[in-house]
């Protein structure tokens, strides 16, 4: 099984964040159950812009701000960014209309799952390496067609300090679609946002709405040029350099 693994665990949450008062947690619960809930029944409903909406109310009802910094990227980009949380996939949801590449387990998340399979989710089966140049080809037809397509090539969430490794396997996609890649990174303003180790989906929910606030700011680079005679490795370790770029742009 091809399951990349992160040295980020619970001990990288400090614990010391501010908690919101009492009851708050459980009215952003009830409100994120009220937002799923119309979610569900409106799915014929929801795409392109609808989807966006949906993700930036999912986020709001969980008293999660979104900043965003750097050109939007144009259509027909990969889109390649730091992994940090769950949360990540709500936020390019509702900055950008872009199809996801997932590990396969994230389809069946509640709320989470529903919003990816209606971006057009491209899921990975982590347990099946041979697939992969499958995936790969289905990442390039998305990119041919003028869909901007996301993706995680850390392979795992971090805590956010650092970053893994840039795995290349996806940077091919851009390459033989002759699409730009524009890396992009994410940042939280609490550990408490991290989603590691043996975290489950439901802590981690009860985690991020007991906070008093949590702000993420996205930060776009300029856009890469993947010729065709560009090497994904190189490209991969661009890309990966250039985020840290953006990241220090965004401390400074």
């Amino acid at each position: 099984m091809w399951q990349p693994v992160s040295g980020c665990g619970p001990h990288c949450r400090d614990g010391a964040d501010p908690l919101a008062a009492p009851g708050v947690a459980l009215v952003r619960l009830v409100t994120l159950a009220g937002v799923l809930l119309g979610g569900f029944l409106l799915v014929p409903l929801l795409r392109g812009g609808a989807l966006g909406a949906l993700a930036r109310l999912m986020l709001a009802a969980m008293g999660v701000r979104v900043r965003r910094r750097g050109p939007l990227p144009r259509p027909g980009s990969l889109l390649v960014a730091n992994h940090v949380s769950w949360l990540d996939i709500l936020v390019l949801l509702a900055t950008a209309p872009v199809r996801l590449v997932s590990k396969g387990e994230v389809g069946s998340w509640p709320g989470i799952g529903l919003l990816a399979g209606l971006s057009g989710a491209i899921f990975v089966d982590r347990a099946r390496p041979k697939a992969l140049p499958a995936t790969v080809g289905e990442v390039t037809a998305a990119l041919r067609a003028g869909r901007s397509v996301a993706v995680f090539p850390e392979g795992t969430t971090s805590c956010g300090a650092g970053q893994g490794r840039f795995r290349p396997a996806m940077f091919q996609a851009a390459i033989d679609a002759n699409a730009p890649v524009v890396p992009a990174s994410i940042h939280y303003d609490s550990t408490a946002a991290s989603f590691v180790g043996d975290d489950t989906l439901l802590s981690s929910v009860r985690r991020v709405a007991a906070l008093r606030s949590l702000t993420v700011t996205l930060v776009t680079a300029p856009a890469l040029r993947s010729a065709p005679e560009a090497d994904r490795r190189v490209l991969a370790r661009v890309a990966q350099t250039s985020l840290g770029v953006a990241g220090y742009r965004l401390a400074a």
